[in-house]
């Protein structure tokens, strides 16, 4: 059994079918920070009609690092603010993690968002 500070086989094949999507459809291998802001930017439900600023950028991956920790019971979606952006509570605090694991904990969220949202299929065949 995989320890808390690494990807299960499975985990880490389909982690090479996400990061293979990111760089056949933006020609770049992307690092976690670019996929959060990216998840952001679809929960926000709108494409950029300008740049977003650093704050704006910051915002959007919380939103993505909100909805990912959701899948674990740790945030839950409460509505909407005035600019129509997601507002998040914490409704159950995190455990101590370090940073290997918080790393595979959002992995492991992110494949199963890409699942959910039913952009890749990892089922074998």
């Amino acid at each position: 059994m995989a320890g808390k500070n690494t990807l299960t086989a499975e985990i880490a094949e389909n982690w090479k079918q996400v990061l293979a999507f990111f760089e056949k459809n933006f020609q770049k291998k992307p690092d976690l920070n670019a996929i959060l802001f990216l998840i952001g930017i679809r929960e926000l439900g709108e494409l950029p009609e300008k740049k977003y600023s650093k704050e704006e950028k910051t915002h959007l991956m919380h939103i993505a690092n909100c909805k990912l920790l959701s899948y674990s019971g740790y945030y839950a979606q409460t509505g909407f603010n005035s600019k129509g952006w997601p507002v998040w509570e914490n409704v159950k605090p995190l455990p101590p993690m370090n940073i290997f694991e918080q790393e595979n904990l959002l992995r492991q969220h992110i494949i199963e968002y890409f699942e959910n949202e039913e952009i890749l299929d990892f089922k074998k065949p």
